[in-house]
């Protein structure tokens, strides 16, 4: 109608150049037409088809742009004589169909499609308005110019063939549409079927309920199943009882959304194999109308996840729980009772006893095994009321949550001892080990890590008590265990703070009655409080390692002090001094070396130094023993064996060691004359030193009658308090001053 009405407009022009201007507006006011409705014919099948291809987004630019050019050209030829009225409009449009066109690029096909419906079309009536307008103005002029009937006549039959033009475009155009809507569709259920069939993933289609209307072929690789055993029925028929809530949440993904959930399905040979399900809602969509489950098997990941989670919490060598698994299981319970929940709950801490000795003479492979059988039996021994983990080590707990009273903690640890007590068969041999416990109960202020704790260290009291024993935790216990840990800090700064001290005991020869050498005994004088005995700091300085940075002081400080004496009392026969040494300090690698700084940086004759060891740490690695020793030979250095007599010496062994001195044990020597068998004792000691021509040095003299009994032995020297207490260094002159005149008086 546009063009009839344009064709009579330029009709009614009379003139020349007026009619020529008209035909020239007549083809713009077509080829606009023409690119309108192509642009819209374009956007329309893209919505249609729901897709844009490169081309059709191409060619619908290439129309727009022809759409500007030829609005331009109408700019020209009418403004002049009827203004611009269809450029605003013309240009509306093309806004308009700009939007659109994003819309579709996007996806948004049905934002397009409303877009379309509610404002392209109210543009196009827009235009149309105003070309009816431009006509009205070309039709007044042709009245005014009287066109002739035979010219109105062509404008008719013009305006006819027209109109069956555009008809017929119109036509062909939603033809075309229609045709390439047809062909999408076809294309998409191609390659759909394509990507389904070849997939290796398994992939259903099922309805909005879960029941199944397709299944693709890969099911028969993945489950040796046939696709028509699942076509008609559920698909929550087919996975495990847990495994239903969760598949059915994901049944109701909203439109256009994805769910993922994992689902396990059963293989023909009876295995459940894990599938990771992404659900897609794609009821809406013209050739699916259903839920894809596009699902990828998974069960090789799953037993990997699952074995790091394993291995995070379990003990490697014994498959037990690990202190991490145990501890958070125990702090679980102990909430429990916190809450009222549970009355109450035990922990033993369980560690087996000389471990090292099994790993030193059979191997760690022996000593892994010992710790796997442990294990096993610690197990063995729960019924209903525990659960084991190993901690490390040879350190293993019992977590026990069914009781009532310390006894039935007890009971449990009874039966471990009993179980424990048969031998355990180790690389063909059969051995005995038995194990130290501890108990701690859980109560309202404890934390797991407190439990643990508090059973470590009644574990530790029964190791003291002699091992292969039960302790149970009090709070005199803990104190105890605190007081020593704060003496091991204080300890540890005693050397820096300069509280540490030797006093030295005169060691005197019995015949003569001088003195012949001191031994240099440790001192600890706190700067904030009084004395501490060394009974007490001794044994904290051993069990914490600090008895080695200690142990080296007292050899350089000892051999420092008894060159001094040298240069003091230049006399034929110098003081020696007698220096003792821990096992840790012993058998420490820089040993040899301290005691060669020592010898060195002191100027002291190295027969001057005595190095005294207890019978048992002589004893307790004898071929090492013997090594160290012959090197402190080597070095010049005199060795002492003390306590001699308390200890389990083989004289084999004694034989063997490159010893100068026995040093006869306190015990045997006080007890002479109240009991015959100890005075025995020390005359057999004496006699056994002579014949292996080693001095002998009776210790803890305190009476007259004592030194008297050791003089009719033969005994060659004593110390005690008979003779003097140890005094500090700056005593040592009034002492052997006194000694020498008693010495000289006597002689006298």
């Amino acid at each position: 109608m546009l063009i009839a009405w344009l064709i009579a407009l330029t009709l009614s022009i009379r003139s020349r150049d007026a009619a020529q201007r008209a035909r020239e507006a007549q083809s713009v006011l077509s080829r606009i037409e023409v690119q309108v409705q192509e642009m819209h014919s374009l956007e329309w099948l893209a919505i249609a088809s729901q897709e844009i291809t490169p081309e059709g987004e191409a060619e619908l630019r290439s129309s727009r742009r022809k759409l500007l050019i030829t609005t331009a050209s109408l700019r020209q030829q009418t403004q002049e004589v009827t203004g611009d009225p269809i450029g605003p409009a013309v240009s509306g449009f093309i806004h308009a169909a700009d939007r659109q066109l994003l819309l579709i690029q996007s996806g948004n096909f049905e934002a397009a499609r409303r877009l379309d419906f509610e404002e392209i079309s109210q543009r196009f009536d827009m235009l149309q308005h105003q070309l009816h307008k431009a006509s009205d103005a070309e039709a007044r002029a042709e009245e005014l110019a009287a066109a002739s009937s035979r010219s109105e006549l062509a404008v008719a039959v013009l305006l006819a063939t027209v109109s069956v033009f555009i008809l017929f475009l119109r036509f062909y155009r939603q033809k075309q549409v229609l045709l390439a809507g047809q062909v999408s569709l076809q294309r998409s259920e191609e390659r759909f079927r394509a990507l389904t069939e070849k997939s290796a993933d398994l992939v259903f289609i099922t309805d909005s309920t879960g029941v199944v209307n397709y299944v693709s072929p890969s099911i028969q690789t993945a489950l040796a199943i046939g696709g028509e055993v699942f076509s008609g029925r559920s698909l929550a028929d087919f996975v495990p009882s847990g495994d239903i809530p969760k598949f059915r949440c994901a049944l109701g993904v909203d439109e256009g959304e994805n769910e993922t959930v994992e689902l396990r399905f059963q293989h023909a040979d009876g295995r459940w194999l894990y599938f990771e399900c992404v659900v897609r809602n794609l009821l809406k969509m013209e050739n699916i109308k259903g839920l894809v489950l596009n699902a990828r098997e998974i069960t090789e990941r799953k037993k990997a996840e699952e074995q790091l989670l394993f291995n995070a919490s379990h003990d490697q060598l014994t498959g037990l729980p690990n202190r991490v698994f145990f501890l958070n299981r125990l702090q679980t319970v102990v909430d429990r009772i916190q809450r009222g929940k549970q009355p109450m709950a035990a922990v033993l801490f369980v560690d087996v006893d000389d471990l090292k000795m099994v790993n030193d003479c059979m191997g760690h492979a022996a000593g892994d095994d010992l710790i796997v059988e442990v294990g096993n039996r610690l197990k063995a021994c729960m019924r209903r009321d525990g659960s084991v983990a190993r901690m490390g080590g040879d350190e293993f707990t019992v977590l026990l949550e069914d009781v009532t009273d310390p006894s039935d903690a007890i009971r449990v640890a009874h039966r471990i001892h009993s179980e424990l007590s048969n031998p355990f068969l180790l690389v063909g041999q059969e051995v005995c080990k038995g194990v130290s416990i501890g108990i701690a109960l859980a109560s309202q202020e404890a934390s797991a890590e407190n439990m643990v704790q508090k059973a470590d260290m009644a574990m530790y009291r029964a190791k003291s008590k002699g091992k292969g024993r039960t302790e149970l935790f009090d709070a005199a216990m803990h104190e105890h265990v605190m007081g020593q840990l704060q003496l091991e800090l204080r300890l540890g700064r005693a050397l820096q703070n300069r509280e540490l001290e030797l006093y030295y005991q005169p060691i005197i020869t019995i015949r003569t009655g001088r003195i012949e050498g001191f031994e240099a005994l440790l001192r600890w004088k706190p700067v904030d409080s009084g004395p501490v005995s060394p009974g007490v700091f001794i044994p904290v300085a051993e069990r914490s390692g600090l008895i080695v940075p200690i142990g080296s002081w007292v050899l350089t400080t000892g051999c420092l002090e008894a060159a001094s004496w040298h240069r003091r009392y230049p006399g034929e026969q110098p003081f020696y001094v007698s220096l003792n040494v821990s096992a840790k300090q012993f058998s420490h690698p820089a040993f040899i070396g301290q005691v060669s700084e020592a010898l060195e940086n002191s100027g002291i004759p190295p027969e001057c130094v005595r190095i005294e060891l207890t019978e048992s740490v002589a004893m307790n690695d004898a071929p090492g023993t013997v090594q160290t020793m012959s090197q402190l030979r080597a070095l010049g250095v005199k060795l002492s064996i003390d306590d001699f007599g308390t200890g389990y010496s083989s004289l084999s062994y004694l034989r063997r060691f490159p010893v100068d001195t026995l040093k006869i044990d306190q015990s045997f020597v006080s007890a002479m004359q109240d009991k015959p068998e100890n005075g025995a004792i020390v005359s057999t000691i004496v006699t056994l030193g002579q014949n292996l021509r080693l001095q002998v040095v009776a210790e803890g003299v305190e009476t007259l009658g004592q030194l008297k009994t050791l003089r009719s032995f033969g005994c060659d020297a004593a110390q005690g308090y008979f003779f003097s207490k140890p005094v500090p260094s700056d005593a040592i002159k009034t002492l052997v001053d006194l000694n020498e005149q008693r010495a000289t008086g006597a002689g006298a």
